[in-house]
């Protein structure tokens, strides 16, 4: 009878090894996926910054130009905010 309970008590100990290793390779996935995500959203933010500052350059009208220098320090906020 005590060799049944051992028996069990392994194959538990053994499952949760499983478990345990599939785990940690699942949150290890979903941090590289979270880190890819966070590079690709900095790349579009600073793509986006480049075309604002394209058409801050080339723009005469002044109200236009203060719409894109707020943009721009939104964008700024954004890429600072990322980087921490």
């Amino acid at each position: 009878m005590a060799r049944g309970w051992e028996s069990k008590s392994v194959e538990a100990q053994i499952e949760e090894s499983r478990s345990t290793r599939h785990t940690a390779a699942t949150r290890a996935l979903k941090a590289e996926q979270a880190q890819s995500q966070i590079r690709i959203k900095k790349s579009d933010l600073l793509l986006s910054r480049s075309r604002v500052l394209q058409q801050l350059e080339n723009s005469s009208n002044e109200r236009f130009n203060e719409l894109m220098r707020r943009t721009l320090s939104d964008l700024d906020k954004q890429i600072a905010a990322l980087a921490n």
